[in-house]
């Protein structure tokens, strides 16, 4: 593709931002900008059949009939518009723009026209008019060439894409959340789909793709690229939904051109407000807003959980609120076509937290945990970081199927491509390396041999491959306690602790009971029998009555005892009493007795452990760098040593040189 020339005409579109500069704020130049841009790719691929829509409109005219479907044959698209106006008639007219630009959107058929008004393009045309300057963007739209012989879909995504990153640029968002790198794109969209390429070309194939976070539409046009491309014959369906509604109108427009079923993209939450409530899917991806929080939408889906249970789209629990990641994934794996009729595929874009964040017990380990028992992982693909506009971080590629290959069921791929990759000539953001096509096949090819790759070792990327089974990744977290080890003593501090105890201060004579005990400061005692004994002696034989229940032996204790490793083990109901300070946790892989562990790992260290086996949970978490972590060894000593002498050298050396001049 000519990067040059998609460059050439974003320029174009966007110079009208130096007409709109003092009228508009930088942030909102896109607001202008994009839709202007969407409505003449409109105009631009209804052209040719103009005249012809005419005609219908006019053979149509007194007849009390729909003829929605007679303009859509006539235009040969899925959208019309009624009028003779184009950009350039009505730039032609310059004192009644506004008025004919206002019926020109308003003929458009109604599934265009509702992508127009998501930009709220009627308050624009009155905000340009007002400020004179409606009729210089106009003309300079009306000389944008963007007719399909000239700039074919995928060129005009990337159009689209160019000043979408702009307008994010101005208005300080994140550009990241409404578009994917294509080069990212395609190489999910090959490990998405490339295991079904036999089957995908046979006769009467039929797919359905959802994206439910689908931006500018770039994933579900790769998808059916790659579909058709395999099959022309085949029919692809895709469906998505959006929350940005600059996006939204691209995606949708974008479907319009291609004369797919725009309603199939919807607006929205797909939290909250699922657009495609009960429909199955044979493919589902997705590269999902990284660490953002889900709090707007909580009530919604925490309600859908505790009403639906185990049929909730986020069963079986709920990841942390300030990261919906997880949510998106769980949303995608109920859409699923259960494998009964085919089963479906899912390829999502996460960043590390996802792999490990959240111990055992938590929403994210439980939902690690449903994914791996189900058996819907199939690999996971660590990719080179700085490869997306709005983050330098390190992302994964997640490939989960309810239909395994039967050599992939049971086991998990994990393949480190955080290598392949190209500098790029000029970074566009956070962007500064990219995946070639060479490098994209590698990956793909290395992704579908996996299994050989990894058992051989002669294989040139057995490194970079490794298979686990899925067990391998869960553990049990065990509580490992230790006695609670006291010895007794009177201190100025414990005399002050008993001063300040409720039990203390209940007594008829607080002050004196402290006061009482003042004689055993010093005094230390290895039994705690022992220390009670001779306490309740001093207090009685002065006269007082010695305290008596539950509340003041816990008091008591805690002020005069002091934990000692050589002090007295404390029993509560007969068994020892485990010591809060010294509790520690233990992950044991779900395959190794935990008695056993605690013998060979914690007893010779601590021979009086237990384990709390009331307390012990299970977890699951992916630490993918730690399986590919190769250790280097520090350099020797007397290599840095003779390195740091050179240097000296070459200072005193130099040092010399100043001195004699």
């Amino acid at each position: 593709m000519n990067t040059d020339r998609h460059t050439e005409l974003a320029n174009h579109a966007w110079s009208v931002a130096d007409l709109l500069r003092g009228d508009y704020k930088q942030s909102d130049y896109g607001k202008v900008i994009l839709p202007f841009t969407v409505l003449r790719r409109l105009e631009c691929v209804l052209a040719p059949t103009r005249e012809k829509v005419l005609e219908t409109v006019e053979k149509y005219r007194d007849r009390d009939i729909d003829v929605d479907r007679f303009l859509r044959k006539a235009s040969g698209h899925r959208f019309y518009n009624t009028t003779p106006l184009t950009l350039k008639s009505i730039a032609a007219d310059s004192s009644h723009v506004a008025r004919h630009l206002t019926e020109y959107i308003g003929g458009f058929s109604p599934n265009a026209y509702e992508v127009l008004e998501r930009y709220d393009f009627a308050q624009q045309i009155k905000k340009l008019d007002s400020a004179n300057l409606l009729y210089k963007v106009t003309s300079t739209f009306a000389d944008l060439p963007l007719h399909p012989d000239a700039v074919d879909n995928h060129q005009m995504g990337y159009i689209f894409e160019e000043l979408i990153r702009r307008f994010a640029e101005q208005s300080n968002e994140t550009a990241g959340e409404h578009f994917t790198p294509r080069e990212v794109i395609e190489l999910m969209v090959n490990l998405l789909i490339a295991p079904d390429d036999d089957a995908l070309s046979r006769q009467g194939v039929v797919r359905r793709v959802l994206d439910p976070a689908c931006g500018t539409g770039g994933m579900l046009s790769a998808a059916y690229e790659h579909i058709t491309r395999m099959n022309s014959g085949a029919t692809v369906d895709v469906y998505g939904q959006e929350l940005n509604p600059e996006s939204w109108a691209i995606c949708r427009s974008d479907l319009m051109i291609k004369d797919q079923d725009p309603d199939n993209i919807k607006f929205g939450n797909s939290f909250s407000d699922d657009g495609h409530e009960g429909d199955t899917f044979d493919y589902l991806l997705a590269n999902p807003p990284f660490g953002v929080e889900w709090k707007k939408v909580k009530e919604d889906v925490e309600d859908n959980l505790d009403r639906l249970g185990e049929n909730s789209r986020f069963w079986p629990a709920l990841p942390r609120i300030n990261d919906g990641s997880l949510l998106f994934l769980q949303h995608m794996l109920s859409k699923m076509k259960p494998a009964e009729q085919g089963g479906g595929r899912v390829a999502i874009v996460f960043n590390g937290s996802p792999l490990f964040t959240g111990a055992a017990g938590s929403g994210e380990s439980q939902i690690r945990q449903y994914i791996l028992e189900n058996d819907w992982l199939e690999g996971i693909v660590a990719l080179p970081d700085q490869l997306f506009y709005n983050t330098g971080i390190s992302t994964y590629f997640w490939i989960l199927s309810n239909r395994k290959s039967p050599d992939h069921r049971g086991k998990v791929v994990l393949l480190d491509a955080r290598d392949q990759w190209q500098k790029m000539r000029k970074s566009l953001g956070d962007k500064r390396k990219h995946i070639d096509r060479d490098q994209i096949a590698e990956i793909t090819r290395l992704y579908a041999e996996a299994l050989d790759a990894a058992e051989d070792e002669s294989h040139p990327q057995h490194a970079k491959v490794k298979i686990f089974d899925n067990d391998d990744f869960g553990y049990r977290r065990i509580t490992v306690e230790r006695p609670l080890k006291l010895r007794f003593e009177i201190s100025e501090d414990t005399l002050a602790a008993l001063r300040e105890a409720k039990p203390v201060q209940k007594l008829d004579a607080p002050e004196r009971f402290v006061k009482t005990l003042r004689p055993l400061l010093g005094r230390t005692w290895w039994k705690k029998d022992h220390a009670v004994r001779e306490m309740r002696e001093t207090v009685t034989g002065a006269g007082l009555t010695w305290p008596t229940g539950a509340p003041f032996a816990k008091v008591l204790r805690d002020a005069v005892g002091v934990r000692d490793p050589e002090g007295e083990v404390q029993i509560v109901k007969g068994q020892a009493e485990p010591d809060t300070e010294l509790r520690d946790y233990e992950n044991v892989p779900l395959d190794e007795d935990v008695e056993e562990y605690l013998k060979r790992e914690v007893l010779p260290h601590v021979p009086d452990a237990w384990i709390d086996h009331s307390k012990t949970k299970i977890g699951y978490e992916i630490p993918f760098t730690r399986y590919f972590y190769v250790y280097e060894p520090p350099r020797p000593l007397a290599e840095i040593d003779a390195e740091l002498k050179a240097l000296e050298a070459e200072i005193q050396t130099l040092l010399g040189e100043v001195t004699t001049e």
